[in-house]
């Protein structure tokens, strides 16, 4: 089944990702569950979110459910099975070469496949996505040759790509494409009308290599579901938003009374809005949200931001209406970029790497500038 407009990732809720209250393993159950009783027929899982549980509980939410009527996605990267947690930084991925070199990817991909399918209690993904790629991943034929192993033997029927887990990675993505694009089906990318920046620079190549883009943040922290920074709205402690910069959600919410009029025009929700402004966009294809239940009184129950993106109209925002939400949006510069970048003289990080003049020429190619 061909991923849907609509889908739930399994880092909401908050038990795998630290954000609002962490929901109890039957609740995140159930909320998987409401999404397919709404309407919403695509699930996201990654097998590190929990070491393999978060696949558990997508399995067991959707344990009798006929199989034909979902859409599966799974994420493969990180090694947790032989890698050590490196604190903040996660598990490493498992193309780090102190783990292991390019004859041994096709081996780990089938493993980590096999058993991320066995937890989520099937045979097959419906896409199957190399999730936060270092710059091996974007770049190693013997890794892309890996996935399309995978799909030939039928344990998936489509590849993607899903760079994180911060903000960045354009050219490395162009990159990609150009080097394995007729291997990749889909992306899942950072967007919202809050961040349209730097994801927006990279659709049109997206739409010109045919790749279908699948959208996440599309909430930008929790502002466009209406109940954070209302009196009584708290961050608990250990709460990643907390490491945003100060007055972060008070902006937030002042662009987006600014774009209350295209919202109230169509009698949409804000997360609907957010959503039908994501997907007017060329390439994209998909929404997924986090829904995050937050804590505090004026708190919406998380099952009701659920149903509210089920429940999404099918229509799209006029060309001049798309701009106008961009340049109130308008992010640009606001951050430092992940991936390849002019900062870097050397790869101390897997999520950071030196700019390389072959990157700079594609740059130039694809009209994307020279500040990276």
């Amino acid at each position: 089944m061909e991923p849907t407009t609509t889908a739930y990732g399994t880092w909401s809720g908050g038990r795998f990702m630290h954000f609002g209250e962490t929901l109890s393993e039957a609740r995140f159950i159930e909320c998987i569950q409401t999404a397919y009783e709404s309407g919403i027929r695509t699930f996201v899982t990654s097998d590190v979110y929990g070491n393999g549980k978060a696949d558990e509980l997508l399995g067991n939410a959707l344990t009798g459910i006929d199989r034909s009527t979902y859409s599966l996605v799974g994420m493969i990267g990180h090694d947790f099975y032989e890698g050590q947690r490196l604190g903040s930084r996660g598990y490493p991925r498992f193309t780090d070469p102190v783990l292991r070199g390019p004859e041994q990817y096709a081996a780990f991909t089938q493993m980590a496949a096999a058993k991320e399918l066995e937890r989520c209690g099937t045979d097959h993904f419906d896409l199957l996505m190399l999730h936060n790629p270092d710059e091996i991943g974007y770049t190693n034929e013997t890794l892309w040759q890996a996935l399309k192993n995978l799909k030939d033997q039928g344990l998936t029927k489509q590849l993607g790509i899903a760079p994180g887990p911060a903000n960045g990675f354009s050219l490395d993505i162009v990159d990609c494409y150009e080097r394995f694009g007729e291997l990749i089906d889909w992306a899942m990318l950072i967007l919202s009308p809050l961040e349209p920046w730097p994801t927006g620079l990279i659709l049109p190549a997206c739409e010109k290599f045919g790749v279908k883009v699948m959208t996440r943040v599309v909430d930008h922290g929790g502002v466009f579901h209406g109940d954070v920074g209302l009196p009584g709205h708290e961050f608990k402690a250990g709460d990643h938003r907390t490491y945003r910069p100060d007055g972060w959600v008070q902006h937030g919410m002042e662009k987006a009374e600014r774009m209350r009029p295209i919202t109230e025009k169509y009698g949409l929700s804000l997360l609907q809005f957010a959503s039908i402004w994501n997907l007017s966009q060329p390439a994209v294809e998909s929404v997924v949200p986090t829904f995050i239940q937050e804590a505090g009184n004026p708190a919406r129950p998380i099952e009701d931001k659920i149903r509210d993106l089920a429940t999404l109209p099918d229509i799209r925002l006029t060309p001049e209406e798309v701009e106008t939400v961009r340049s109130i949006g308008d992010n640009t510069g606001c951050m430092h970029l992940k991936g390849a970048s002019k900062r870097h003289t050397t790869n101390e990080r897997p999520d950071e790497w030196p700019m390389r003049d072959d990157l700079l020429e594609l740059a130039a190619r694809y009209g994307l500038g020279s500040d990276w």
